[in-house]
């Protein structure tokens, strides 16, 4: 058996869990750190108008517009289009955009800490609120911990000569909060809340489980595998994943920390994981396809199954409540759409402890 198996044996299975958004891993990334998708202003007279999609249905439909050549059928061939995809009508960035800061797909030749801003593959920075935002406001710390981060910025798979290798096999659309003005090269928060997990599974080159073992996690931590380890479909071993997120948890278990943790290990696309089961109905960007998501804690119920609907956002509306914060007005939105479609609006989690 997998060994995240073992821990939802012995802890709590969320199996109503859907990911946020109808997407990759890119947009489902974005709606973890802002619950909503990025934003493109002026994207038609933008280096990257030729990723504004043409659909069938009206401009905020869903149906690409296949182009005159498109195959027939699947039998045929892969579906083409009549034009990208990565932007609606109305230019929010739905598919894979890099950030407009390194590590990126590819740099600015004056200044490698930047993107290049010319490429139609770069999304301009951003600067709506994002999760750590209304934590920073609050008062209380956090941190996004990035496998492979200063190795890609010191250029181990630069964008801009090579692919990413495969280990650590870095993923730039995999790092969300690199996406916003507020966190921009130069700036304290920065330095202070997008930290290099490391790499591998030990304590002396993985840095986040070095900081768990002593007991020196922020009260809200993120922790981003590096791409060959985070169990991703079609690129990473699922054994080797499985064996590192057990490795993990172990020391998450280990620290001075745990008595007072709540760990939760989600996923930001389906990837073969779970059966499929129509999504609830929500607004226009989900939510999407069921996921596998676990609650690992001493506060979490043991060996039981937690049926109640909850999307990715559910993760933020548990750090919302925990800390008392503002809350991001994507999950209202998400709320309120639900409650119009006749169903209940996704939970903050605390369902699945054993206390409320």
């Amino acid at each position: 058996h997998l060994r995240l198996w073992r821990l939802a044996r012995q802890y709590t299975l969320c199996d109503n869990f859907f990911m946020g958004t109808f997407g990759g891993s890119f947009l489902n990334h974005q709606y973890l750190a802002a619950a909503q998708p990025p934003y493109y202003p002026h994207a038609d007279r933008s280096p990257a108008k030729f990723q504004i999609a043409t659909l069938e249905d009206g401009p905020t439909g869903i149906r690409p517009k296949l182009a005159e050549d498109s195959p027939a059928n699947a039998m045929q061939g892969r579906a083409k289009f009549a034009t990208g995809d990565a932007l609606t009508p109305d230019f929010w960035a739905v598919n894979t955009l890099g950030p407009a800061y390194a590590p990126a797909f590819g740099h600015d030749k004056r200044d490698p800490r930047f993107a290049d801003a010319d490429s139609p593959n770069t999304l301009p920075a951003q600067s709506h609120l994002t999760i750590g935002d209304a934590l920073s406001a609050a008062g209380v710390d956090w941190a996004w911990y990035a496998g492979g981060w200063q190795l890609a910025l010191d250029g181990h798979g630069d964008g801009d000569h090579q692919a990413f290798p495969e280990v650590p096999n870095f993923q730039p659309h995999h790092q969300p909060f690199n996406y916003f003005r507020q966190f921009a090269p130069g700036t304290a928060a920065r330095a202070q809340h997008l930290r290099d997990a490391g790499s591998g599974s030990e304590a002396a080159s993985n840095h986040f489980i070095a900081a768990a073992a002593a007991g020196t996690l922020p009260p809200v931590a993120f922790y981003k595998p590096q791409g060959d380890l985070n169990m991703h479909a079609g690129y990473a071993s699922v054994d080797a994943g499985d064996r590192h997120l057990a490795q993990v948890v172990e020391a998450l278990q280990a620290s001075p920390l745990w008595p007072n943790m709540l760990v939760l290990i989600t996923v930001d696309e389906n990837g073969g994981w779970w059966d499929h089961v129509p999504p609830p109905k929500g607004d226009r960007w989900g939510p999407g396809s069921r996921i596998p998501t676990l609650v690992v804690s001493p506060f979490a119920k043991q060996g039981f199954v937690d049926h109640a609907v909850y999307d990715t956002g559910s993760i933020l509306r548990f750090i919302t409540r925990r800390f008392g914060l503002r809350k991001l007005p994507g999950l209202t939105l998400r709320e309120e759409a639900m409650i119009a479609a006749g169903g209940p609006p996704p939970g903050d989690l605390t369902a699945a402890l054993q206390f409320a």
